[in-house]
């Protein structure tokens, strides 16, 4: 029923969103949700429009990695939101805060235990969503819409951070609302605010066994990097004379200059090498999945002290010696209280050094291709752009190799290890404001989103993609090739990509390899204001912080 004054349900989704701070959307309009995009408009938040609603799930995430704040998901019933849940689960694996608003079937056609045919009727529609999200929330009433979607924010951004998915009763959108609306319930007890009191004899410890250590290493994490530790974690190093590993999520968390950063990933034998070494490692906001430590093949260090905000999180891989839960950066700046300056930065500074001209010379030797591509993202890239890279080789080059200056500023999906995360994650990231997005895609994964080109150029966004086109899945290509199997399923009929792209009014041009042509067009193509692709004809092979080249055994 229509409301006949004061608030309906859509408006009081709007005003909450507006609440949680949130000024852009996106999603794809259904007849369930078409008030709740209307009552968005008059708010002022911009949704924007993609052409499936993985891509809106996808681009909710991409704009929270780009800027740590509330990425939001607005899509219809039923098919429209289980078609989401590829990109929620990536969102959850790599603790981005993202809600996701579906319609559900008007509350006066149900019948409970009954599903009775309505369109996009499905018997639990939140169910599907329980296992790849902090929580599942139902709208109980209009009255109860702004109240769920408040929770919904505060969860998704409360460490450790995740997707939260909202129903709401397609008629609620229309039906009045109560002129207040209800009061916002109070989170669970074991909130941050709580759990964030580290006993001081834990911190006394911890000093002692790190200003002892002969030869500590920082290992930094996710929760580090979206808990802003980077400068804590920095000053500590220095002062412990301890190199700094990063995982995937936490690349950029000290800049590049930085004496104890070591850029390469843990995969290659020479950074391996460090941690192998250690005598203490001290982790930061991280859970030592099976992709950063080879399936558990590192050994665990002698000592091993955890500073995260989920003491089972930091525990459930290697069993900590000492852990310390509480907030990544406030914790790390209180450990480094009173700790004695160590000698030796100059010497390690010196073997990082060494350990990046042994690697970038691997590198070249190995694959020099990829050496070009690096080198050219490093040198042509605007110092604002934000990298998005998907699946697929080129972009497993990027996430272990690249030199990435800032936090945020790469997008790199393994946390679930979602193809076709790419494309459509760069339109968060491009909408966010913050740099031009250039997203990095192989041809298979580009397909995955292929018509987000008319979100780009009917949004006119600032996006540069990449795609890397080998004709086929290279990376499982390779896994046949070595396996000594036949290729099969793993080469692909792709399109006119060019010619594709030109066909939805953007700009493009085509490339053999990633020398001086690509750099020129690169170069052009992310100084332009409008959203552009460029194909690279080429073929890599795998870096060895991809599984089968592994050298732990």
């Amino acid at each position: 029923m229509a409301a006949t004054g004061g608030c309906t349900g859509g408006e009081r989704l709007a005003d909450a969103l507006r609440e949680l701070e949130v000024d852009r959307a996106f999603g794809l309009p259904g007849v369930h949700n078409l008030p709740a995009w209307n009552a968005l408009s008059q708010q002022g938040i911009r949704l924007i429009g993609v052409r499936h609603e993985q891509s809106a799930a996808f681009a909710a995430d991409g704009y929270a990695r780009a800027t740590g704040r509330l990425g939001v998901a607005v899509v219809t019933t039923g098919p429209g939101a289980a078609n989401t849940l590829a990109a929620v689960g990536e969102a959850q694996a790599s603790a981005s805060p993202v809600v996701v608003v579906a319609t559900d079937v008007p509350s006066a056609l149900r019948r409970p235990g009954v599903v009775r045919g309505a369109l996009h009727e499905m018997s639990d529609q939140a169910a599907m969503f329980a296992p790849l999200t902090k929580a599942a929330l139902t709208a109980e009433s209009p009255d109860d819409v702004a109240r769920v979607i408040r929770r919904a924010g505060r969860l998704a951004r409360r460490p450790q951070s995740g997707p939260v998915y909202v129903g709401i009763p397609a008629d609620f959108l229309t039906a009045e609302a109560a002129a207040e609306p209800l009061p916002a319930d109070p989170l669970p007890a074991e909130s941050t605010e709580v759990i964030h009191r580290v006993d001081v004899a834990d911190l006394l410890q911890a000093r002692e066994l790190l200003s002892t250590a002969r030869r500590p290493v920082i290992w930094a994490g996710g929760g580090a990097l979206r808990a802003g530790a980077g400068e804590a974690l920095g000053e500590l190093a220095e002062t412990l004379a301890a190199p700094v590993i990063t995982t995937y999520a936490a690349r950029g968390i000290v800049p590049p200059d930085h004496p104890c950063r070591a850029s390469n990933p843990v995969h290659t034998p020479e950074v391996g090498a460090l941690w192998d070494e250690a005598d203490v490692v001290l982790a930061v906001g991280t859970d030592f999945d099976g992709m950063m430590t080879q399936n558990w093949r590192m050994p665990k260090p002698p000592t091993l002290i955890t500073i995260n905000v989920d003491a089972g999180d930091a525990a459930k891989n290697y069993l900590p010696d000492l852990q310390l839960t509480g907030d990544a950066r406030e914790v790390t700046e209180n450990l480094a209280l009173g700790m004695p300056r160590r000698a030796g930065l100059t010497e390690l500074s010196r073997r990082l050094d060494d350990i990046e001209t042994r690697v970038r010379r691997r590198i070249r030797r190995e694959e020099p291709q990829a050496a070009e591509l690096l080198t050219a993202l490093s040198e042509t890239l605007p110092d604002d752009a934000v990298l998005v890279s998907d699946m697929c080789i080129a972009g497993y080059w990027i996430g272990g190799f690249y030199r990435v200056a800032a936090p945020r500023k790469l997008a790199y999906p393994m946390g679930w290890g979602t193809l076709g995360f790419g494309f459509p994650a760069s339109l968060g990231v491009a909408a966010a404001g913050g740099g031009r997005a250039v997203c990095v895609t192989g041809d298979g994964g580009f397909l995955y989103g292929v018509g987000e080109l008319a979100t780009a150029i009917q949004e006119a966004l600032p996006l540069t993609v990449v795609v890397v086109d080998d004709s086929g899945y290279g990376m499982l290509r390779y896994d046949q090739t070595r396996g000594g199997l036949p290729h099969e399923g793993v080469d692909l009929v792709t399109p006119d990509f060019v010619g594709l792209a030109k066909s939805f009014g953007i700009d493009a041009d085509r490339v053999d390899g990633f020398g001086r042509a690509f750099r020129r067009r690169l170069r052009e193509f992310t100084r332009s204001e409008e959203p552009n692709l460029l194909v690279v004809a080429a073929e890599l092979s795998p870096p060895l912080n991809t599984s089968p080249r592994w050298y732990r055994r």
